[in-house]
């Protein structure tokens, strides 16, 4: 793990995060002399493995910097949630009391979520309002942006984020996505991190370029990411959570320890129009998609059926996570001797 710059040799199979420098680093298998000999392809050393492309298209590079004193600042921010090795972990930091200026922006997330189900809005400012300071440092900011992952502290305790980010494509679950929040779940396991997640998903990408590329198998990768996972996890249904993509989000089927909706929460198989259309075969009555709208655009009903714990208003989000996690202080799974699946690679 470190800067990638100066011709330096790398190798992302062998590493947990990839830090490249804008315009003075590259990372190839075949340079573009080899490329041009082979393929007939003419492209630069930027084009073909540089800091852009490398953390934008192939998400090989987990940051990208603007010179070797930011990707070392930034590789010392980041060792600062870790612990010394997987067999530890990381000592809570000193931490002073919440105060009243931070427990009013957390009052602020009472009215985060749009009435408009269809309106976006921005996942990072609830992470940035429930961890320590405002402060969250992102892993792969760039790339499958409708993914959210990286670090916080809550209370001085490091802690795993993932969260989709309805900003972009909704918040939808692509084969980018799944694959980007995998690999960040099964590190955060490996070196006995917490994770906290956010759910605001309503569903797998659509589309011939998901099926033919694999989504199947690559969503895959993500539940079975969540399900091995023996850390503490800890859910927050913000809002739509539908299908098959709300199993995969760390819910209470994946071994989820807390699990929590807002107000706002939707736990369904789809949208309400969507669901009348099918289940009345094509015919769409205001009345029925009320019906529908009235029974599972709220939490209610997965509470009933205990696929949440508590319904809590979002401004309690810190503290359910403070909570949870020194409940969870202690937690350690016996596991039997083989204790991995295997993992559709």
């Amino acid at each position: 793990m470190g800067p990638c710059a100066g011709g330096a040799v790398y190798s992302p199979a062998l590493t947990d995060f990839v830090f490249m420098v804008q315009d003075s680093s590259y990372m190839f298998v075949t340079g573009p002399e080899v490329v041009k000999t082979v393929t007939k392809e003419e492209v630069t050393k930027e084009q073909l493995g540089g800091a852009k492309m490398h953390s934008e298209v192939s998400g090989v590079s987990h940051r990208v910097f603007q010179n070797d004193i930011e990707a070392i600042s930034s590789t010392r921010r980041l060792l600062s949630f870790l612990p010394q090795s997987c067999k530890d972990k990381r000592e809570h930091k000193a931490w002073t009391k919440w105060d009243e200026e931070n427990q009013s922006s957390t009052e602020l997330l009472n009215n985060i979520v749009p009435q408009d189900p269809n309106k976006p809005y921005d996942m990072l400012n609830v992470i940035e309002t429930v961890g320590d300071r405002n402060e969250f440092y992102q892993i792969m900011p760039n790339y499958a942006k409708n993914i959210i992952t990286g670090f916080i502290e809550v209370e001085g305790r490091s802690v795993g984020v993932v969260a989709n980010q309805p900003q972009v494509q909704a918040g939808c679950l692509d084969i980018d996505a799944s694959v980007k929040a995998a690999r960040f779940i099964r590190f955060c396991d490996s070196f006995q991190i917490p994770i906290v997640t956010f759910t605001d998903v309503p569903g797998f990408l659509p589309g011939t370029a998901q099926e033919f590329g694999g989504i199947i198998k690559h969503g895959a990768k993500l539940l079975y990411a969540y399900a091995e996972a023996t850390v503490p996890k800890i859910t927050f249904i913000t809002r739509k959570a539908y299908g098959g993509a709300y199993d995969v989000m760390s819910s209470k089927h994946l071994k989820g320890d807390f699990n929590y909706a807002w107000p706002t929460a939707e736990v369904a198989v789809m949208g309400a129009k969507g669901a009348v259309e099918i289940i009345f075969r094509g015919k769409n009555s205001e009345e029925e998609t009320a019906n529908y709208e009235e029974k599972f655009a709220n939490p209610l009903e997965a509470a009933k059926r205990g696929y949440v714990d508590d319904i809590i208003m979002p401004s309690e989000t810190r503290a359910r996570i403070v909570n949870a996690l020194k409940v969870l202080e202690t937690k350690d799974p016996v596991l039997p001797k083989r204790r991995h699946d295997n993992l559709p690679l």
